[in-house]
């Protein structure tokens, strides 16, 4: 078999359970531009740079060495849509709505932890992936989940308080 029949530029991609296969993906698409462009806009444009958090979604995938599932935070706006090949990728949308929301969003609302809600996302979807890693987090891996969070409205404290109900004693 010759080098270039071994490549493809096709990708697949799970998307809150949703197979997506992108026949000709391009190097330079991030997760962000993918899942916006085929309707997750769940997960937000902020700074482009990574900096900011809105764009965290939860990218999972199986490790043949630990014969687990490893969850983690990402940064759609940064990660390339070919890094992500055979992953499951959770969004916001993934997880909950207004009419039903995951416990991370209900106790994010009742501690009145969103403002103008552009940051809520992200936030949201770093502790949901912490909870997937370990449902009784402490402290500290709570506050280290949320460094790449900002908000530029609410301030830190409903946010932090809200998820540090679900922290071990």
């Amino acid at each position: 078999m010759g080098d270039l029949e071994i490549w493809s530029s096709q990708v697949l991609v799970y998307v809150n359970g949703v197979r997506c296969v992108e026949k000709c993906a391009r190097a330079d698409e991030t997760l962000l531009s993918f899942l916006r462009r085929r309707g997750w806009t769940g997960t937000k444009l902020g700074c482009g740079e990574g900096g900011c958090g809105a764009c965290t979604v939860m990218v999972s995938h199986y490790d043949h060495e630990t014969s687990r599932v490893v969850h983690r935070s990402v940064n759609a706006c940064l990660a390339p849509l070919c890094a992500c090949d055979g992953c499951h990728v959770t969004t916001v949308e993934g997880i909950g709505s207004s009419l039903r929301m995951h416990p991370v969003q209900e106790r994010l609302w009742k501690a009145h932890g969103a403002q103008c809600g552009f940051c809520t996302p992200g936030f949201v979807m770093a502790m949901y992936t912490v909870l997937r890693n370990n449902p009784k987090p402490t402290r500290k891996e709570i506050e280290h989940s949320l460094d790449g969070n900002l908000c530029r409205c609410t301030g830190y404290r409903p946010i932090f308080d809200a998820f540090l109900s679900f922290a071990a004693s």
